[in-house]
């Protein structure tokens, strides 16, 4: 089982079998408060499993879910810096404790995995260029472009992530021939699943550091400050 773990615009929770099935998940739409969630969340998610699991996965007789879990997801962004070190924090700390590997996934892969299934339930074979958009304050934008799913299940980026101002999303997106998706919530299951799928292929398709939407506000002092007589 893959736990996954993403707070790049909310706060979710997921625990998924490798082939897809959603054992359990919780999630906040909070774009703040990612701390005071985190905990409750990966224990309510970890409990429903266990509970819900068949038996001689995390069921009555067995060890629990988080002796299950074989490989931690974790959403690396984009998002604001704060938000996405308290998800990759948890990711990291959870992963080291279990001693399992920790596997990055891009958080606009997985929100644009999510749209490709729901196309394909619907039998939209022809999903075209689509832009995954989320907000990033301070009047920007972050947005990634796609086209399509690989062989491996995998969404195909035609861009990486970006900022942009606001006033000029459409006209970056328009310049792709990309219809804009405005995405408020990130799935802790799609994260997990972008996970399992890569496991399954033998790829890497996630940065190993955060894509920080833009840098700290706080800074080192440049150096001691005089103090007068």
């Amino acid at each position: 089982m893959i736990l996954g773990i993403d707070t790049s615009v909310g706060t979710a929770v997921a625990v998924v079998e490798a082939d897809g099935v959603v054992l359990a998940e919780a999630s906040s739409a909070n774009p703040l408060g990612h701390a005071e969630v985190i905990g409750d969340q990966l224990r309510a998610a970890l409990g429903m499993a266990r509970a819900d699991a068949p038996l001689g996965h995390a069921g009555a007789g067995t060890p629990g879910a988080p002796a299950q879990i074989t490989a931690v997801a974790a959403g690396m962004g984009p998002g604001p810096f704060t938000g996405l070190r308290v998800g990759i924090a948890a990711a990291r700390t959870f992963a080291l404790g279990r001693g399992v590997p920790v596997v990055p996934v891009v958080s606009h892969d997985a929100a644009a995995l999510g749209i490709l299934l729901d196309q394909a339930l619907l039998g939209e074979t022809e999903a075209g260029r689509f832009a995954i958009v989320t907000d990033a304050r301070r009047r920007e934008f972050a947005y990634t472009v796609y086209e399509g799913i690989d062989d491996d299940g995998l969404p195909i980026r035609v861009t990486e992530p970006a900022l942009t101002p606001r006033d000029a999303i459409d006209t970056v997106l328009a310049g792709f021939g990309a219809e804009r998706r405005d995405t408020t919530a990130v799935s802790a299951a799609m994260v997990a699943l972008v996970a399992a799928r890569a496991l399954a292929a033998g790829r890497e398709v996630g940065p190993r550091d955060a894509l920080y939407l833009r840098s700290p506000d706080v800074t080192l002092p440049a150096g001691p400050k005089k103090v007068g007589v």
